[in-house]
């Protein structure tokens, strides 16, 4: 996923960086101008990859249907959020459940991602590099996460015993949770009206390490939704 990509030729840079490690599945959040002659120009041949690639309004918009998303960045921000490299970004990947999806999302070329954005992210990825010379474009960027991703896809997981596993959360089931949370907390006086964002950061943080399945989310909301009945 690029959001707010401003020059086209990066997203085909992009398409041509996942084309060849097998991926296929491009999907941009508000890019400036897309299509674009530029953009098919430095795909340089993975057009069928710029073919399906899906435009989004939201961030939010573009994470649907995804179980786990990854949220790269230069920069080691001051938010306390779970970091990953590349290669434990890969391994994570290649482990989740048969059919679900995991998401690679890049900011822009300028700013890269907001806090906010990075909040509907379950880690923050970063590209160890020179620290005297860091700058990586964004195709470039695209290229280490996906070589990495093909790295481990096509490594066998090492086999543990057999145990059925609940379906993961989506993005958009753990958002309609928070915002369902927000409003009960909002509702029982346990969450500042003025200021509600740093507890909900802190909040996102822990079950985002906790990794809720679908049938556990379904369960919290029931809770929330007996304690907006008592609330009346």
């Amino acid at each position: 996923m690029l959001v707010g990509t401003t020059h086209p030729g990066n997203i085909g840079a992009t398409a041509r960086a996942m084309k060849t490690m097998g991926m296929t599945d491009l999907r941009l959040v508000t890019p400036r101008h897309f299509p674009h002659d530029d953009a098919t120009a430095r795909a340089s041949g993975a057009d069928s990859v710029l073919d399906v690639a899906t435009v989004h309004e939201t961030l939010d918009d573009a994470l649907t249907g995804v179980s786990r998303a990854f949220g790269s960045s230069a920069r080691l921000r001051s938010l306390p959020w779970p970091i990953r490299d590349p290669r434990e970004t890969a391994l994570a990947v290649r482990d989740m459940p048969d059919g679900q999806k995991a998401a690679l999302v890049f900011g822009r070329e300028k700013t890269g991602l907001t806090n906010e954005e990075l909040e509907r992210c379950h880690a923050l990825v970063n590209i160890d590099t020179n620290p005297e010379f860091s700058s990586l474009n964004l195709a470039m960027a695209v290229q280490v996460l996906a070589y990495e991703t093909r790295g481990a896809l096509v490594t066998p997981a090492p086999k543990g015993p057999e145990e059925p596993e609940a379906r993961p959360a989506t993005g958009d089931e753990m958002q309609y949770f928070y915002e369902h949370l927000e409003r009960v907390m909002l509702a029982t006086g346990f969450l500042n009206p003025k200021n509600p964002r740093h507890l909900m950061r802190r909040i996102k943080r822990l079950f985002n390490r906790a990794y809720p399945d679908h049938n556990e989310v379904n369960i919290l909301r029931g809770l929330l939704s007996a304690m907006e009945r008592h609330l009346g």
